[in-house]
């Protein structure tokens, strides 16, 4: 095979995979805002149709959707959104949370080097207040916030407990859940607190910040919608 050939062998790929991405984005943009509601059936046909596609990307992009637990595959039935968490699910996923992030951030300050410093500022120097009340609004805070848990789990030394915390998709599903474009800025004050006490190399104040931000997310920001 020439390199000419070889070029647009790798044209075609990347193409494809843009393609995918796209298809990808586009259906997780209808399940986060709930233009295909949680628990409907999801058209593999109808998709493609809308998105004048091949029917490919469209099950590529729900199997990626199905690992972060937004999509749900039925035996013979195809797809559907998944529902929403329950109260009991939403209390179960915040008890974890209690039990592993504060001890990651308690341990990444007992850790922390000047490159682990470097990779937190330069992480919170990415986030963005929300926008608007839709996912495109939000899109980047979630991303952000989603790097920003997921960092300081690595910054404990556990890949176990990153992991962990990799597999709940918890972002996904509270932002799904639920948005205020107000909570925003205390989301990130909160994190500001967290780089603070984590890079200050200070194991209690980097533990009580984490278990402080993950009550007011539970307690003051979100479990509300279910009274």
């Amino acid at each position: 095979m020439t390199d000419h050939a070889v070029e647009g062998a790798d044209r075609r790929v990347l193409r494809r995979q843009m393609l995918a991405d796209d298809v990808y984005e586009a259906i997780k943009t209808m399940l986060m805002d709930h233009v295909v509601r949680p628990g409907a059936r999801i058209s593999i046909d109808g998709l493609a149709r809308e998105f004048q596609v091949s029917s490919t990307p469209v099950r590529e992009a729900l199997a990626r959707l199905e690992s972060e637990g937004l999509a749900l595959k039925e035996p013979l039935k195809g797809y559907r959104a998944t529902q929403l968490l329950t109260l009991a699910e939403f209390d179960d996923l915040y008890r974890f949370r209690l039990l592993l992030e504060p001890w990651a951030a308690r341990r990444a300050a007992e850790l922390i080097t000047d490159e682990g410093r470097d990779r937190l500022r330069a992480e919170l120097a990415t986030a963005v207040e929300p926008t608007s009340v839709d996912y495109a609004g939000y899109k980047s805070l979630t991303v952000h916030d989603n790097r920003f848990h997921t960092l300081i789990a690595t910054l404990s030394g556990s890949e176990q407990v990153r992991l962990a915390f990799q597999r709940t998709h918890c972002h996904l599903h509270i932002f799904r859940l639920h948005y205020e474009r107000d909570i925003g800025p205390e989301v990130l004050t909160e994190h500001r607190t967290l780089v603070q006490a984590i890079t200050s190399g200070n194991p209690p104040a980097a533990e009580a910040a984490m278990t402080r931000h993950i009550q007011n997310s539970m307690q003051s920001r979100l479990r509300k919608i279910y009274e």
